[in-house]
């Protein structure tokens, strides 16, 4: 087979591989992902830094009270130590009793002994409080930006750590549920032997033991290779880590590669405990790791992420007003329009699955609820994060009869043969084309109405009928008597047949109107006995074939008014 691809003039030989891990007996590829990870929110000091207009205190004060209700426990609230808003608003959650006793607040600081003083003071008062103290080990920091050695790198995050430990200890009361992180920073550039040295040195100071966690977070600050890679690094470290069952290993992807989700996935795998992120993957540049996409696809797998996303669209909402930013359309499982199909074929597959799980259920005796999801195209059912069934076929001109069908048969129970489906599709797929854009559903019902359901507000076609009665003889033979007006007059249509329906025909006759069954079929609306029936009548009338359409509580009645319909169809 040929190929056509052809060197490109972009200049390639700027860039260097990525370093590999020689971890041959890997692990990580045979794991699943069976529990959720903990989740800490970084939405208000790394996403709001990422921000061109940061957020305000009211809003801020928003989104801390979404992440808690969303049922975030570990929450990063701020770098206080950068300036009077992260700080103040750092004392407004404590004093004003906004934070629940479950839940533990975050603060950054870089390792500057000023910086780690006024950090801790931000938490007097705090019932749960993480320190997080990182600096700069990857070597395009050590060498270029602090032109320091190794040692000294290393030193500094010594120093930082029993500053940290000095000033809790000094300024934190015993109300305060002290913790502590430390992030070499890029983990993910940094040398992996150097990685786990500083660590280990960050360690043997604070001392980690039973009932004194470390978190040992290890940042991918700009992503560099693929997750595969990702994973292998953590997994080294989770082997090599000394007093591992007292370290959280904690992963904090960025999304430079756009694989910040696969990255942070196999780094559980692999051995992490712990993942930092922000809803809807906002953060620096490509942002961070998308916290919404995480936990859903756990919850699509069929474990529960034990953070509530019942009402996607009111998340999205908060963080859009938040962040001032708006999350796309087709960001995965927030976005409007991820559970949406134009496509016809997807549409008709979606209908034709909705169908199978109503049979499915029913069959089982149990509610759609209680059995195993299984409809094409949609990994989720989008009624679990709030979604309505309206949103998820819409039409326009891609779209074909499947989407139609199920935007009347879910709204108005209309349940059309498929011969008719093809027929009205035809009619949106005309109006599509000449109009451009999206038909909304009601809109769909609209066209509906006026091409089949003639009535008081919209009387078209030849005949109106007002009344009928029908009569058996001993032989079986009908006689319908119906009362109507037919083209503007008052008349009286009589005709006789094997059934009331095929006695309606023969008294069209007499109005010049030949007009022959080709199929019928009927169904309830709804359940009880003041159910209405809709009816389908396929006619030939001439040269044309048309569908015809009836609503009435009478199945005779709903009958002759589908025939009326093919009929006042036929002269339009």
């Amino acid at each position: 087979m040929s190929n056509f691809q052809r060197a490109t003039s972009m200049p390639v030989h700027k860039y260097g591989q990525y370093e590999q891990v020689d971890i041959p007996d890997r692990t990580w590829p045979g794991k699943r992902v069976t529990v959720a990870p903990r989740w800490l929110s970084t939405d208000l000091r790394d996403g709001n830094q990422a921000l061109i207009d940061p957020m305000s205190p009211a809003r801020k004060r928003e989104m801390f009270d979404l992440l808690v209700r969303m049922g975030y426990k570990e929450i990063e609230v701020g770098f206080p130590a950068s300036g009077e808003t992260d700080f103040a608003f750092v004392r407004s959650i404590i004093e004003e009793g906004a934070i629940p006793d479950d839940v533990t607040i975050s603060v950054l600081t870089q390792a500057r002994e000023e910086l780690i003083e006024r950090t801790v003071e931000s938490l007097k008062g705090a019932k749960r409080a993480t320190v997080h103290l990182y600096n700069a080990t990857a070597p395009t920091f050590r060498e270029i930006v602090f032109r320091g050695t190794k040692e000294q790198i290393k030193q500094i995050a010594v120093d930082g750590t029993q500053h940290v430990m000095d000033y809790a200890e000094k300024i934190l009361g015993p109300e305060t549920t002290f913790g502590y992180q430390y992030s070499p920073e890029i983990f993910t550039d940094t040398e992996l032997d150097f990685a786990l040295e500083v660590c280990e040195a960050v360690m043997e100071v604070y001392k980690p033991g039973p009932g004194r966690e470390i978190i040992l977070n290890l940042p991918a600050t700009v992503e560099r290779s693929t997750p595969s890679t990702h994973a292998d690094r953590f997994e080294w470290m989770h082997r090599n880590l000394s007093n591992r069952e007292y370290v959280c290993l904690s992963v904090h992807p960025h999304n430079d590669r756009g694989t910040a989700v696969a990255a942070a996935e196999l780094a559980l795998m692999a051995g992490a405990d712990r993942i930092e992120g922000c809803l809807f993957g906002q953060g620096e540049r490509t942002g961070n790791v998308d916290l919404v996409t995480l936990g859903m696809n756990l919850f699509s797998q069929g474990v529960d992420p034990q953070i509530d996303f019942s009402d996607i669209d009111e998340i999205r909402r908060t963080a859009e007003y938040c962040n001032q930013m708006e999350v796309h359309p087709r960001h995965p499982y927030a976005g409007d329009l991820v559970y949406t199909s134009f496509s016809g074929s997807h549409q008709d597959a979606i209908k034709k699955g909705f169908e199978a799980m109503d049979a499915r259920a029913a069959a089982a005796g149990k509610s759609v609820d209680d059995i195993e999801w299984a409809v094409p195209y949609l990994p989720i059912d989008p009624k679990d994060v709030g979604r309505s069934y309206e949103a998820v076929i819409r039409v326009n001109s891609q779209s074909g009869k499947g989407g139609i069908a199920y935007v009347l048969k879910n709204d108005h129970k209309l349940d059309l043969p498929r011969r008719m489906q093809i027929e009205f599709s035809k009619i949106i797929q005309a109006k599509t084309d000449a109009e451009g854009g999206e038909v909304t559903p009601k809109e769909i019902w609209s066209v509906f109405q006026d091409e089949y359901l003639p009535h008081a507000e919209n009387p078209w076609g030849r005949i109106q009928v007002k009344a009928g009665q029908s009569t058996t003889d001993t032989d079986g033979v009908d006689t319908l008597t119906v009362s109507a007006d037919v083209d503007g007059e008052a008349t009286v249509l009589t005709g006789t047949g094997n059934g009331p329906i095929s006695a309606f025909f023969d008294a069209l006759q007499a109005v010049g109107i030949d007009a022959r069954l080709l199929d019928y079929q009927e169904h309830t609306m709804s359940e009880g006995a003041s159910a209405q029936a809709a009816s389908y009548i396929e006619c030939a009338i001439g040269d044309k074939v048309l569908w015809g359409i009836g609503i009435d509580a009478n199945t005779t009645r709903a009958s002759l008014k589908a025939v009326v319909s093919a009929v006042n169809r036929s002269a339009r």
